[in-house]
Formats: structure tokens, sequence, C-alpha cells
């Protein structure tokens, strides 16, 4: 009678393996999904649609505090001056919005006379977001031609709407993310889980036979 050590590559391994990743990808960054799936093209061609992202904490070592396109040493971030970031709007639902920060503005500033005016659909009296209600930034996707304060997708952004700051992309990875927010939307979280884990399990009850037959084979 033959005895056989535990094989640890079982069914689970996988999914508990990405899931470790993820938990020490964000206890490294410090937020929580340590990532993004982009799903527009707002910030072409720094960032493509299906891209995903590594955001940090904008408080986060080493990387520093929040800087904008307009300071003067700016780091570049995703093909541009400035950090690119993740905020969104309360009480108003929808996806986060994934955009620069094109420059800080304060309380009661006309932030228009500092404003590229090729990015402005209308002067300060005639926009609801200015003069500026509070202190904040005004923000752009790279490839949109208004700032997100003149095109009515965001009032100014203070700091405390602002989630995380993106740290590098990753080309096409975030397909997958964007796939399983599509399946959970149309069909549920509940069904949406229990396929993901059928899958991964089928991923690794896969990968252990093709494992235990490479073994076999380096044995003989």
């Amino acid at each position: 009678m033959s005895s056989r050590r535990p094989d640890g590559s079982g069914p689970i391994a996988p999914a508990v393996a990405v899931l470790l990743i993820a938990v020490l990808l964000g206890a490294l960054v410090g937020t929580w999904p340590p990532f993004v799936a982009v799903e527009s093209g707002s910030m072409t061609p720094g960032v493509e649609r299906g891209d995903l992202v590594v955001v940090t904490a904008t408080d986060r070592a080493p990387w520093g505090d929040l800087a904008t396109a307009a300071d003067a040493d700016a780091p570049t971030r995703l093909g541009g001056p400035g950090d690119v970031v993740v905020y969104a709007v309360p009480g108003v639902g929808g996806r986060p919005i994934f955009h620069r920060l094109a420059f800080p503005v304060d309380a009661g500033e006309d932030w228009t006379d500092r404003a590229d005016p090729e990015l402005l659909a209308a002067d300060c009296a005639e926009l609801a977001t200015c003069p500026a209600p509070y202190d904040g930034y005004v923000t752009r996707g790279d490839a949109n031609e208004l700032y997100d304060q003149s095109a009515g997708i965001a009032p100014v952004v203070p700091e405390a709407w602002i989630a995380g700051k993106a740290l590098f992309a990753v080309p096409n990875l975030g397909w997958v993310r964007v796939g399983v927010d599509a399946a959970a939307a149309r069909y549920g979280g509940v069904a949406t889980g229990v396929v993901l884990v059928g899958l991964a399990g089928l991923a690794g009850g896969l990968g252990a036979l093709v494992l235990g037959r490479l073994r076999r084979g380096r044995r003989r």
C-alpha cells in the first residue's frame, strides 16, 4: 500500500494565490481594492481602455503628496505631468472617475483666470462650479476637450473625494475586471461569484493535473 503526500496545488490554490497577492498589494499601497480597471478612453494615450491601474493612497510613502500638472516639479504619471487620481462625487452614483489633477484652487477663487481657455466652455459667471465653493482641484481626462468642471462631469474636487492616485498601468489586464463587473451588473453578484469560484477551481484542477503528470514524467 503506497501513500501519497498531500498536493498543495489543489483546486483552490490559484484563487487563494490571487487573493493573497491582492491583499499584500493593498497593504503596500494603502488602498482597497489596490487597482482599478479603465473603462473609457478619456485618459488615452497614457492609459487605454481595458488597462489595469495600480493605485496608492494619496498620503502613502514613498510616493509623496498629491501633485498637479501645473506644479513646476510635478512627477510624470501615465503619460503626463501630475497625479492621475480616482475620485467619486458623493450622492451622484455611477462609476468613480479616473482623471488627472490639472491645478489646485482655493475657496471663492475664479479659477478660470488660471485655466487654459481652450479647455473652457464658458467664463466663470456661466459655470456652476465657479467661483470655487471650497478648496480643491480642477481635473481633466487627458483625451477630453474640456476640464471636468467645465464639461459638467464634476464640481471642484476636494481631497476628501479622492480615493487614490495611480502608480502604473498594466495593458489589457483590466478587461477581466470589466467583464466581471458587467456580469455582476447583469446576473447579480452572487451568481457571478459562484461562476468565478467554479472557474478558479477548474483552473486549479487542470493545473494540478498538468503538474502531476510533469512530476511523474521526471521521476521516470
